[in-house]
């Protein structure tokens, strides 16, 4: 199947906005609107335990100069959820929003794997490209949404209000705890960087769903429909490296003695969920 990023989380997108636009401009106009999203490269979504390989491209770590080619310096990690479509629905026939959850299998954790001095240099004007699709790693059994059911939540409050195609009043929001925790060389056990819930996302799948569709996409079984990074309030329940060093400005302390800004060669990635 094809495979859909999106940009969910409302406290990862001022996060970053903050880092890279300041407070003022933190969140684009059409944040508020629909839920952004880009297609990804399904060729590159792999297993959890398929071996990743630093990516190269081009960098411009100095404004003045030239860009270089070289291995990339700021690869990080994306705490995600993704879901799985189940029935398709026809070309040219979008998909309702009352009617979506029909369309949705089940739940997979994701680990879309970032360039970041990579997507600095190349994301403008048209959405990241080497930068994302050098891996996407998802785990190996996918989770139904029956089963899921018992964790259901209301929706977040949108205000303000979305158009009516994104309208829907049943809860469609899971309390799912999730943890991301890296065990560097020499270390004998890993140390948990962020605690997060999937509860934090203000767009929900079912709305993922309906504007993916709305314009006459036809969604196949086996297309992967991703959450994008899943930011808390609180600065521990960040799901990327770019959050919890602030873009390089700190250190994500792991014990031992070490200590990370971005991932070291070497490292191991362990989300729960």
């Amino acid at each position: 199947g094809d495979y859909t990023d999106f940009y969910s989380s409302r406290q990862h997108a001022t996060n970053v906005g903050i880092m890279f636009r300041g407070k003022e401009n933190a969140l684009m106009p059409n944040w508020l609107h629909l839920p952004v999203g880009y297609h990804g490269r399904a060729s590159s979504v792999v297993v959890s335990g398929t071996p990743i390989r630093r990516p190269v491209g081009q960098t411009k770590p100095d404004n003045d100069k030239p860009p270089v080619f070289g291995a990339c310096k700021r690869l990080d990690i994306e705490l995600e959820m993704a879901f799985f479509v189940g029935p398709g629905n026809k070309y040219g026939e979008p998909i309702a929003i009352s009617r979506a959850h029909e369309h949705i299998f089940g739940m997979v954790l994701m680990n879309d794997w970032s360039a970041r001095d990579i997507q600095k240099w190349e994301y403008v004007p048209l959405g990241p490209f080497l930068s994302k699709s050098l891996g996407t790693t998802i785990s190996p059994w996918v989770v139904t949404m029956e089963a899921l059911m018992p964790f259901v939540l209301p929706n977040p409050v949108q205000d303000p209000k979305p158009l009516p195609y994104l309208q829907d009043k049943e809860p469609y929001t899971f309390d799912i705890k999730l943890f991301v925790a890296i065990k560097g060389e020499g270390m004998s056990t890993p140390t948990t960087i962020c605690r997060s819930n999937f509860k934090h996302m203000y767009w929900t799948m079912k709305q993922q769903l309906a504007h993916h569709s709305i314009n006459g996409c036809n969604l196949r079984p086996g297309d992967l429909l991703a959450s994008g990074t899943i930011s808390g309030p609180e600065p521990e329940s960040f799901g990327s490296m770019l959050e919890l060093s602030w873009n390089g400005t700190k250190e994500i302390p792991l014990g031992s003695g070490q200590s990370r800004k971005f991932l070291q060669d070497g490292d191991e990635v362990i989300l729960t969920g």
